[in-house]
């Protein structure tokens, strides 16, 4: 285990006001809240906190915006250079951009600059190409008659997203709400609200008109519950936990709110004894300690093949030790903080009901250093699957180790979960993967690689994993409407 220390530098912190209908401003309470560096535990700045007030004249910006504004009318192609435009100043942007996320999240600033940020391009710049293609069908139905579809925004969009990618979630939920037409009400995390808010600056900048994307930093039970519940929001797209969802899906249900949820995970990562070992070991290492762990989608299952578990766990346990855990703004970090210290305490809570309930922690398990919310990386071996680690969402840098024997027992044990989001498979025998990859009960499969993302593929769980697809021509669907319209051909008086 290496500690990294460098000095830390900082970006400016220029947006810490709620953004509505193009200004910058205060919340209506007055209140504010500080967002902390979760690398030194020292204060960023201090954050206005929005509420049912702000959420109210959020709303009443979108509505105007997507009623009587020209968004939801602008030439579809003017709509798609407009998103370009935004990429393109993010691109300008892009190293203060990741040292304010790093800053602000605690992961290295070399993930978010080489990571996050293009990722978030990519998406973003998809779903400007998706602009002008959005598009009805013509219907032969029966009698004289011309019956076609049209696809229409489906008008003001809540969005709520979490702390773990905060500039690549803006983009997810962004790209395909402006690309169809929508005006959004978004509410970023409470832990990593800066970017959210440079990105607005950005938007505006680049000539997005004023009221179609409008920031409320806050809490959930005051600004997130604010904005499900206001009649004004015609759908509600959500990213967090499933505890979380199912309060929102009660709070929606009275006015039958459109609704898509991107929930945890508790994925499987599979390795077969035939598997390129080498590959699979930066694989299991990638699928949980990528972004400290703090992935909806990480492998904390590894299930690993009888014949070849010892050898392999070795591999991956040194691996493990190996990881470079410190100053995010140093090159050579691999791993930084938690997001926060309520994260920290929860994933170090695991650890020890992990020990407790009979598990071996063959490697981490400890905090690194004395300040900042810095975990080692740990692997526990020996778990079965009735153990807390292995049943719930940990969201850190914890990796629980399980043996199997016989595919029909691991695709039984692999889907024994309520969550469904992803999974992997490690084998050189390609009839199998894709007989594993069917049985499968998760929304992604990968075969052979771990976390690899793009713009046009679509991501989304299956079970208590969430509903509804972000990312490709899937991640449009929940912001458009379909309006069937029949014309007449008969002429008039039935002549």
């Amino acid at each position: 285990m290496v500690t990294a220390t460098s000095a830390r530098p900082r970006p400016r912190i220029r947006q810490t006001q709620l953004f509505i209908g193009g200004q910058w401003v205060p919340a209506r309470s007055g209140k504010t809240f500080v967002t902390v560096n979760p690398a030194t535990e020292e204060p960023i700045a201090d954050v206005a906190e929005g509420d049912a007030a702000d959420v109210e004249a959020a709303v009443r910006a979108a509505r105007e915006a997507f009623d009587n504004g020209p968004w939801p009318r602008l030439d579809a192609r003017a709509r798609g250079r407009l998103i370009h435009r935004l990429c393109d100043l993010i691109e300008e942007e892009i190293d203060e951009l990741a040292a304010l996320e790093s800053l602000d999240n605690g992961k290295p600033v070399s993930d978010a600059r080489l990571g996050d940020i293009p990722l978030a391009l990519d998406c973003l710049r998809y779903y400007a190409g998706w602009a002008d293609k959005i598009h009805g069908q013509t219907i032969p139905i029966n009698g004289n008659y011309f019956c076609y579809t049209r696809r229409e925004p489906v008008g003001v969009a809540g969005q709520i997203i979490p702390w773990n990618f905060p500039i690549l979630m803006v983009a997810w939920k962004w790209g395909p709400a402006l690309a169809a037409g929508c005006t959004i009400v978004m509410k970023p995390a409470e832990q990593t609200p800066l970017t959210c808010l440079r990105l607005a600056r950005l938007a505006q900048k680049a000539g997005i008109p004023d009221g179609v994307i409008n920031v409320v930093p806050g809490f959930g039970p005051t600004a997130g519950a604010a904005i499900v519940k206001h009649p004004g929001i015609d759908k509600v797209a959500f990213t967090g936990s499933g505890e979380t969802a199912q309060i929102i899906m009660k709070q929606a249900a009275d006015q039958l709110k459109r609704l898509t949820f991107e929930l945890g995970g508790k994925s499987p990562n599979i390795v077969f004894a035939d598997a390129d070992l080498d590959a699979a070991a930066v694989g299991a290492h990638v699928g949980i300690y990528l972004n400290q762990g703090q992935c909806c989608c990480a492998g904390s299952r590894l299930f690993v093949e009888d014949s070849i578990h010892d050898a392999f766990v070795e591999r991956v346990v040194a691996g493990s030790r190996k990881r470079r855990v410190g100053d995010p703004f140093d090159p050579a970090t691999e791993q930084g903080p938690q997001v926060d210290k309520a994260q920290f305490d929860k994933i170090m809570g695991y650890i020890e009901a992990g020990k407790r309930e009979g598990a071996t922690c063959a490697t981490g398990g400890k905090r690194v250093g004395e300040r900042g919310f810095f975990i080692e990386p740990t692997v526990f071996t020996g778990v079965t699957d009735g153990m807390s680690i292995a049943r719930d969402e940990i969201f850190g840098p914890v990796l629980s180790v399980f043996r199997f024997a016989d595919v029909e027992e691991l695709v039984r044990r692999a889907n024994a979960t309520s969550f469904g989001l992803a999974a992997a498979v490690w084998t050189r025998d390609v009839a199998r993967a894709h007989d594993v990859a069917r049985r499968l009960r998760a929304g992604t499969v990968w075969v052979n690689c771990y976390d690899v993302f793009d713009a046009a593929a679509p991501f989304g769980g299956f079970k208590q994993s969430g509903f509804g697809r972000e990312l490709g021509e899937r991640g449009l669907e929940p912001y458009l409407e379909t309006k069937t319209v029949t014309v007449s051909l008969a002429p008039p008086g039935g002549r």
